[in-house]
């Protein structure tokens, strides 16, 4: 037994989902361009890695515009289940992106520190470098509150990228101070250690995509919810076989219901809609299946 979602619901995901989409896409390109031309003029090896983290944010960015707007696609008849496994491939590509640059900017690195080149125009690469850390605040105070009304794994996915770009963006400030004190070598230092960590997070958001495509159970802390819904009624004299998984922005659960075997089947069937009902006042996307098993 199942219904479609709030109609309220969906249009605050989608309106969520397409602001936080558009102005991740929107960001990525205008740091783009300001970092491009910074390191034009600078050749800082630091500054050519916040370049390439910020062009990997734009594929990725494009990505997620197009994989979360594929998600919200209702079922079809090819697709029963909806298109909500898009938000995870989309996540997955991300993180192959984003370790691919990890590896060129590390070989990168690695031969600014053995080779070091003195940096010019610093003080326009400090410049670019602090304007994109506001612009990033930004887009991240947006996209917070996107993750608040949608749950959206992609966009929380793009959001704990965005955050680590405060701490490279951080690091490039730094690697260009020293690099004007006589420090050449701190340059590439710095684009080593920001590869590395690029390279972590980007295998960790893997790793979460993977286990949402192999249908990992729901947080436990969502499981427990949903048992502690279920006992409400004192009607109910057990519950086993639970299910759950995560699809995009729905949360599917499938559970037996153990009743009382004398009831009349109008009965069970109104217990189990009174389960249904609870559950999907606590989860407006849910997606709910109840069997029931006489005792």
């Amino acid at each position: 037994m199942s219904s479609p979602p709030a109609s309220d619901a969906s249009k605050q995901y989608e309106r969520w989902i397409h602001l936080a989409t558009r102005a991740s896409v929107a960001t990525a390109v205008v740091l783009i361009l300001a970092k491009l031309a910074a390191w034009l003029l600078s050749g800082s090896a630091s500054l050519l890695a916040s370049l390439t983290d910020s062009m990997m944010d734009a594929m990725a960015s494009l990505v997620n515009f197009y994989a979360l707007r594929l998600a919200l696609q209702p079922a079809d008849h090819h697709h029963r289940f909806g298109h909500g496994k898009a938000e995870p491939l989309a996540t997955l590509a991300q993180s192959g992106f984003i370790l691919g640059s990890a590896m060129l900017l590390l070989f990168h690195g690695v031969e600014r520190v053995f080779s070091p080149v003195e940096v010019s125009h610093s003080g326009l690469g400090i410049g670019v470098t602090l304007f994109a850390i506001l612009a990033t605040l930004l887009l991240l105070a947006i996209q917070r509150r996107a993750v608040a009304a949608t749950g959206s794994t992609a966009i929380a996915a793009d959001a704990l990228h965005y955050r680590s770009d405060l701490l490279l963006n951080g690091a490039v400030l730094l690697a260009l101070a020293l690099a004007q004190w006589g420090m050449a070598w701190a340059d590439g230092a710095f684009a080593v250690v920001i590869a590395l960590y690029i390279g972590w997070g980007a295998a960790g958001l893997g790793h979460e995509a993977v286990q949402l495509l192999l249908d990992r159970e729901a947080d436990p802390d969502i499981r427990l919810k949903v048992v502690e819904l279920v006992e409400q009624d004192g009607n109910v004299r057990g519950i086993h076989d639970l299910r759950t998984r995560v699809s995009g922005n729905t949360l599917c659960v499938q559970m037996h219901l153990e009743l009382d075997a004398q009831l009349l089947l109008r009965d069970a069937h109104a217990i189990a809609d009174g389960v249904e009902q609870r559950i999907r006042r606590a989860f407006p996307h849910a997606d709910i299946i109840v069997h029931q098993d006489p005792v």
